[in-house]
């Protein structure tokens, strides 16, 4: 399915009906669409009627917040259906004008209902909860009034606020410059392939090329990405250090403690599920340093260097997965979330809710569309029968099951998630896909192929992870207590770092240390430790179901149903994850030593 007989990618039309997305779920033609468009561009000017009246009776308050989801609704519906048609063909141009189209409408709208949060943080806090008191309607809109209250001290004065807003695409400028840097400006070096043809390095063949089995191939790849790195040094410690300081601006405007503080104050995170994930983990590297130590003897190294942590051990283990097949190992796998679960993944798969080939145009990659309010949520895969596609497959539908679940059991206010709590679902599922796959392994090669895969996930997601957040703190409180942070400063506080999570057997390479100048992470203020955060919680949930059965079950789909009715920390709560306590940090280092004991068992028979 992914080539015709001539080499090209196929058309919309060559692929079955039943294998596409049915966007008309969404609008069933265009002229239903274009009537909506028009309804929000109307909308736009009637958000003044509400202005300056908010205070005076609930009634005024109601049906302004009302009328902010109706559009909200509209608004997210027209934007769902112009983003998946431009997706599936982004050679035209007419499916690309109405995205644009709708992009710029949310814009505008977005400043027409810019005045709400501010005149609602004028109202006295007493006369605010007299009107839900009065107006019943307004009670569903408590936990998100609470939210907006409770940032009420970080709001500044409209006129400062107006300055803020002036200020942010100056603050975004060392982003956005590291962002043309590192992928248009950027020059590296030729090398010689495995096969001995010289070839441009790239971000992509990078990647592949850490987990080629010639370690010569691996090395001079390595080194000679990281060499414009090196040599435009002091340029990204320029973007590095004005990246911070934009953050301190922030955080000091907006009479925060830190830049830390201020970044998970967003979504009301206390400050000890950072410290609790970066201690517990410190506490725990063994598990790193043993699978460093055993990667060591089975490639049978003198020196473990950066360029063998990715290298694949087991390459002779090669089996294509199609998608219908794929589909039915899926239903097994996670058989242990219950009919329920099960049921609704049978509805996205027969209702044409995923689109799995690849075609002429089509964006690359994957992903699930979130939740719009009113609409099921959509997949979009790009089907190669390898592995890969069943984890990504299993990945994308814990996101569209999250939002699915979310977007049928809660009013508008909630249905949406935080970024705290979003890769929790599809983490989980890759979970229980690896143990079935491993479960249910055909040889001894296979099995070890899976380990080996589920291992290099908890170095990735879980560790690395880590240790980008630890040093991302070390960095924000080292620039906020006034320190220097020259190239030199960040090369030696990264290396020492990078050993100390690696251990003993791992040689650090100069090149190494200068990691700082290259992970984007570094720019978005305190993004990565969700990732290692979310993949524990996820661990200590399938734990949870599979010694638990069906309340543990229950748990996790009040979790998907959730949203945002409760703050992310306790929804998490609720499903009995307590991401504040090292259990579910510890769930992890637990997985990485039984998988590291199938390993050496299996190698030993």
């Amino acid at each position: 399915m992914q080539a015709q007989s001539n080499g090209e990618l196929p058309t919309r039309n060559d692929i079955p009906k039943e294998l596409t997305w049915n966007v008309e779920d969404i609008y069933k033609t265009l002229k239903l669409w274009e009537n909506d468009f028009k309804w929000v561009e109307d909308a736009e000017k009637k958000y003044a009627e509400f202005k300056g009246k908010l205070s005076v009776l609930p009634d005024n308050l109601y049906s302004c917040l009302k009328f902010d989801e109706e559009v909200g609704i509209k608004l997210s519906q027209l934007y769902l259906y112009a983003s998946l048609s431009r997706d599936l063909d982004l050679n035209n141009a007419e499916n690309q004008g109405r995205y644009d189209r709708v992009s710029n409408l949310g814009s505008k709208i977005g400043a027409a209902s810019s005045f709400i949060i501010p005149e609602l943080l004028t109202i006295p806090e007493e006369k605010l909860w007299d009107f839900v008191d009065k107006k019943v309607e307004l009670k569903i809109y408590k936990h998100q009034l609470e939210d907006i209250l409770r940032t009420k001290a970080h709001t500044l004065t409209p006129k400062e606020e107006e300055l803020m807003a002036l200020a942010g695409p100056v603050r975004g400028v060392p982003s956005n410059v590291f962002g043309m840097f590192n992928n248009a400006d950027i020059q590296f070096p030729t090398v010689k392939d495995e096969k001995g043809n010289e070839i441009k390095i790239s971000h992509g063949r990078y990647g592949a090329a850490m987990f080629s089995t010639d370690r010569d191939y691996r090395k001079r790849v390595y080194k000679g990405m990281y060499k414009p790195f090196m040599e435009y040094k002091n340029t990204l410690v320029a973007m590095f250090n004005g990246n911070i300081k934009s953050y301190i601006f922030n955080a000091k405007a907006r009479d925060y403690k830190s830049t830390r503080t201020a970044s998970l104050d967003a979504n009301n995170i206390p400050l000890e599920v950072y410290d609790n994930l970066v201690n517990t983990v410190n506490e725990n590297f063994a598990p790193l340093h043993r699978w460093a130590k055993l990667k060591k003897k089975i490639l049978k190294l003198k020196e473990l260097h950066p360029y063998d942590t990715y290298v694949t051990l087991f390459p002779a283990v090669k089996k294509e997965y199609d998608y219908e097949v794929s589909k039915e190992i899926l239903l097994k796998a996670l058989k242990p979330l219950g009919e329920d679960y099960l049921n609704s993944l049978q509805l996205a798969f027969n209702n044409r809710w995923i689109d799995v080939h690849e075609t002429k145009g089509k964006r690359s990659g994957a992903y699930s569309s979130g939740v719009s309010y009113g609409v099921h949520p959509y997949v979009l895969l790009n089907w190669t029968d390898q592995l890969n596609d069943v984890f990504t497959f299993a990945h994308e539908m814990g996101h569209n099951m999250h939002s699915y679940y979310t977007e049928k059991n809660q009013p508008y206010p909630y249905a949406n998630y935080s970024i705290f709590v979003a890769e929790v679902a599809s983490t989980a599922n890759e979970a229980l896909l690896l143990d079935y796959l491993i479960a249910n392994a055909k040889t001894k090669e296979e099995k070890l192929a899976l380990i080996e895969k589920q291992l290099t996930g908890i170095t990735t997601t879980f560790y690395r992870q880590t240790r980008f957040a630890e040093y991302e703190q070390l960095v924000h409180e080292k620039t906020e207590n006034g320190e220097a942070l020259t190239p030199e400063v960040l090369c030696d506080l990264y290396g020492k770092m990078y050993g100390k999570y690696w251990g003993p057997e791992m040689i650090v390479d100069e090149e190494e240390t200068y990691t700082w100048t290259r992970v984007p992470h570094f720019y978005y203020n305190f993004y990565v430790y969700q990732y290692a955060t979310s993949y524990a919680a996820s661990q200590e949930l399938v734990v949870q179901i599979k010694k638990e059965g069906q309340p543990a079950i229950d748990r996790f789909l009040n979790f998907l149903k959730a949203g945002s009715s409760q703050y992310p920390i306790d929804v998490l709560k609720t499903a009995g994850v307590d991401m504040t306590s090292p259990k579910p940090i510890l769930a992890v280092v637990n997985k990485m030593n039984e998988l590291l004991d199938q390993l050496e068992e299996l190698l030993a028979e």
